[in-house]
């Protein structure tokens, strides 16, 4: 029976699968099936070959900035500060900066123009540690006129949790100014707003690592569906000849999935891949703001032909004004009175034929009519109305 039961257990080692044993005697890791739906399709990668770096156009899923706020108080303003009588808070704030410090000024009120409250924000990177400065911007709350020369006292900056994160102070830094005389005042640029270099000390650390576990996500700053694709191709052409294995396989327009390498660390993965050169595709789409008269039109619009003609109306009422006087040595009064002349005048009018099926000729055509960008925007809206822009026209 004992015989029976032993040569029952060898039979079952001998039919269990061994794994596999390398010529140094240490155990080779066993390569594990197919993860989830990964199944990567190898496309035309020379269609996708340009001079874009990947890290360019992408962002890694997860890895991301947070932002920070904090309320402060700005000193050694030149009386170009807050008025504490319209603003309140800023006396309130000093009251309580002080009383922290000892000095009780409560049965006092401050009258001094040399302190301003402001907020502060800043940007706390990803992965940054405990002990690395930031560059903080700070802006005026109340009516201070300008914040040159003054020095933010320290402020604690706070995230999204309600926990601090860094803590803010230093000299602050204007590009604007502001000067005014008895009958005339001159502003250049924003003097209520400054920026401080390296101001914050980070005092904790986001929680969460960089722990992909093997699968990491980037997704693209202009979601597109051929870049997407061309992204793709590009990094399993290169992934197959390092690694021997397609490592990207995409999801929709914007994200495309990424399988890392055992033996290739997240970092060093994604520094190879984000070095590969791609060419992003855009779609056909023409930018106006009305504001500026600014227009700009991708390389791919295309505009069927067309005939068009653009005429400007412009009417001008001028008012004039002119005394009446009366006839000497009546009884009548000098006034004055007023006199209306309407102007009317009316250009352009020949009609043009514009039309292209690349960005030179369509700007070509419309640079033939010889208009301002207002003329320019309206022609636009007008073609885009009846069906001849090849293009998503985007109205700011």
């Amino acid at each position: 029976m004992r015989q029976s039961l032993v040569a029952l257990l060898l039979a079952a080692l001998v039919l269990s699968p061994q794994p596999a044993v390398s010529a140094d005697m240490s155990v080779a890791a066993v390569e594990p099936g197919p993860r989830g739906d990964f199944r990567p399709v190898r496309g035309n990668p020379e269609q996708g070959y340009g001079t874009v770096r990947i890290k360019d156009i992408t962002s890694v899923r997860g890895v991301r900035a947070n932002q920070l706020v904090g309320y402060g108080l700005i000193v050694g303003l030149q009386g170009t500060g807050d008025s504490m009588r319209n603003a309140p808070f800023t006396e309130q704030s000093l009251q309580s900066m002080l009383d922290r410090m000892g000095v009780n000024i409560r049965s006092q009120s401050a009258r001094g123009k040399n302190v301003a409250a402001v907020t502060v924000t800043a940007e706390l990177p990803p992965f940054i540690g405990t002990g690395q400065r930031i560059d903080v911007t700070v802006s005026s709350l109340g009516d201070a006129s300008s914040l040159m020369g003054g020095t933010l006292v320290m402020t604690p900056l706070y995230g999204a949790d309600g926990e601090i994160y860094a803590v803010a102070q230093g000299a602050v830094a204007v590009t604007g100014f502001t000067t005014e005389g008895d009958s005339e005042k001159l502003t250049q640029g924003v003097p209520t707003s400054g920026r401080i270099a390296n101001g914050a000390l980070v005092e904790r650390e986001v929680p969460g690592a960089f722990n992909d576990e093997g699968r990491l996500a980037i997704e693209l700053a202009n979601p597109d569906f051929k870049t997407a694709i061309r992204v793709v191709d590009v990094v399993n052409e290169y992934s197959v000849k390092r690694w021997g294995v397609a490592v990207a396989q995409e999801e929709d327009l914007r994200t495309i999935h990424l399988h890392r390498p055992k033996k290739v660390s997240a970092t060093r993965f994604l520094a190879e891949l984000g070095d590969l050169r791609v060419a992003p595709d855009q779609p056909a789409k023409v930018v106006i703001d009305e504001r500026t008269g600014t227009v700009v039109i991708g390389k791919d619009v295309q505009i069927s032909t067309v005939a068009l003609t653009h005429g400007n109306l412009t009417v001008r009422v001028s008012e004039l004004p002119s005394v009446s006087q009366p006839a000497p040595l009546s009884d009548g009064q000098t006034v004055v009175t007023s006199e209306t002349l309407v102007e009317v005048e009316e250009n352009g009018g020949n009609f043009a034929f514009v039309g292209g099926a690349d960005l030179e000729t369509v700007v070509r055509g419309l640079n033939r009519i010889g208009l301002k960008p207002t003329g320019i925007i309206a022609i636009l809206q007008a073609i885009k109305t009846a069906g001849a822009l090849q293009a998503e026209l985007v109205v700011q």
